[in-house]
């Protein structure tokens, strides 16, 4: 067998790429596919680096990049461009590989990608935003790494709508074309974008929690009672994926007792009310300094607070070996990328802790953008074509019935029963489809061979079948 260097990099050091390259392997132990098959599933297929010089006040500043294609076993690749200090190829590239098994576990029919800009977006201008993502595009563009039906990038750590447009326009200018808009997702709802996309990361979070606990007999396990109602929550991370993550399991009755933050973070028992905090936060920069919350200096400590479910919903590696031990959460819901390390994996697989991985919990985003990327191919908005009808057939109904029984129905409820599906509605109906109908298929895997220890190796496992079917089928393996 040839060794490829990534192995060697992965036996060498621990690092994030290795982590999921040890959950790929740990999983294709349970597979029987050949190992010149399961390689070519594993490994990136592609790493762009690059360095560019962009003008940042009066000065010229070398700007470090990255681009990386996981695999084409679909085209587009999809995944998203982070900005960040922190950014390295060996993140850009674990973050890639996790989208190709994301993308599969949810049945989006992508291959996995990533982007990194390595700067503070803090400590830049608007414009200087400006240029660097344009230049980042260019140097995109010009090795091909993207387009509609080669790599579309998406909002990640750092970026928004706002560079996304930038992204999109500076496509267009080297690509014109009434499709060039399908080169990115994300984008404002004017520049082609789509409703619910903002919310969408968090609001999967919410319905593959709901999900999970509303399954009697695995709540009987945790000892914990069925359903949302009551649930004490901790999030960690007050960006988009953790504030909608928040909002939404409030909506859903769970009591949020904590969130944390990069500054500090916040605790009352009786439960944190989340737009307030947002506000808050809006008006003094901070989550700190809330009302009758506690302040809790280290950021970190509000992982270790007694609750129910544990939401990471910040970077990497917040859970290992050094607190993984104090977690007294029953449940860990990965909003995050690889927030748990492996070695915690095992002190807590010991502890009996419940973890939804971000395999599957975080895959609302890629999904929401699977959407934006057809309504960009077809150039149709969805629920243009049948929402009036619908409406209309509805109120017929409604008028019939209500002739027959002899009296008017509420108002409330004649809308609701009136109301045709609009985009939104559209959106979240088939965020929700795919979240269910992606967690009872990961489960059923685990619960058919007890072997498999955990829900991530299950995860795992869905992927690897379904990427490597999409091999066999061209008949290149035997």
């Amino acid at each position: 067998m040839l060794i490829d260097d990534e192995d060697i990099i992965a036996q060498r050091e621990h690092s994030f790429y290795g982590d999921v390259v040890n959950y790929f392997d740990n999983a294709a132990k349970f597979t029987k596919y050949p190992e010149g098959l399961l390689d070519q599933i594993k490994y990136c297929n592609s790493v762009y680096r690059m360095k560019f010089p962009v003008r940042m006040g009066n000065k010229i500043e070398t700007v470090v990049a990255y681009r990386v294609e996981h695999s084409q076993h679909k085209l587009p690749a999809k995944g998203g461009i982070r900005y960040s200090t922190a950014v390295t190829q060996d993140e850009v590239k674990a973050l890639a590989a996790l989208m190709t098994f994301k993308c599969a576990v949810v049945d989006v029919p992508f291959g996995g990608a990533k982007g990194g800009v390595k700067i503070d977006p803090k400590k830049c201008t608007e414009l200087e935003l400006e240029h660097i993502t344009r230049r980042y595009t260019a140097e995109l563009v010009k090795k091909n790494f993207i387009g509609p039906g080669i790599d579309v990038p998406a909002p990640d750590y750092g970026t928004g709508p706002r560079e996304m447009a930038w992204i999109a326009d500076t496509y267009a200018a080297f690509n014109p074309g009434i499709d060039a808009a399908g080169c990115v997702t994300g984008k404002p709802i004017s520049q082609g974008g789509i409703r619910g996309r903002t919310e969408a990361t968090g609001r999967g979070v919410f319905y593959g929690i709901r999900e999970a606990v509303g399954i009697a007999e695995d709540m009987k396990k945790l000892k914990l009672k069925t359903g949302l109602s009551g649930k004490r929550v901790v999030i960690q991370g007050f960006g988009n994926v953790g504030f909608h993550s928040a909002k939404f399991l409030q909506e859903g009755g769970a009591v949020i007792i904590a969130i944390g933050e990069y500054e500090g973070a916040i605790y009352d028992p009786k439960g944190l009310d989340i737009e307030n905090i947002f506000k808050h936060r809006k008006e003094t920069g901070s989550i700190l300094n809330y009302k009758k919350a506690k302040n809790i200096k280290k950021p970190n400590d509000v992982l270790e607070i007694d609750c129910d479910i544990l939401v990471p919903a910040a970077l990497e590696n917040q859970i290992h070996s050094g607190n993984a031990s104090k977690i007294k959460a029953k449940i860990i819901a990965e909003a995050a990328n690889g927030p748990t390390t492996p070695q915690a994996e095992k002190v807590l697989e010991k502890k009996d802790v419940l973890i939804l991985p971000d395999l599957y919990l975080n895959a609302g985003g890629v999904t929401v953008s699977y959407f934006e990327w057809l309504k960009n191919l077809s150039h149709v908005r969805f629920g243009r074509m049948g929402k009036r009808y619908d409406e209309f057939v509805n109120r017929t109904l409604i008028d019939a019935i209500e002739k027959s029984i002899g009296r008017t129905i509420d108002e409330k409820a004649k809308s609701i029963f009136e109301h045709g599906a609009d985009e939104y509605d559209l959106v979240n109906s088939g965020l929700e489809e795919t979240m269910i109908h992606a967690y009872h298929e990961i489960r059923e895997i685990k619960n058919k061979n007890k072997k498999i220890p955990d829900l991530r190796t299950a995860a795992f496992v869905n992927a690897i079948d379904k990427i490597a079917t999409s091999y066999l089928a061209l008949g290149i393996f035997p």
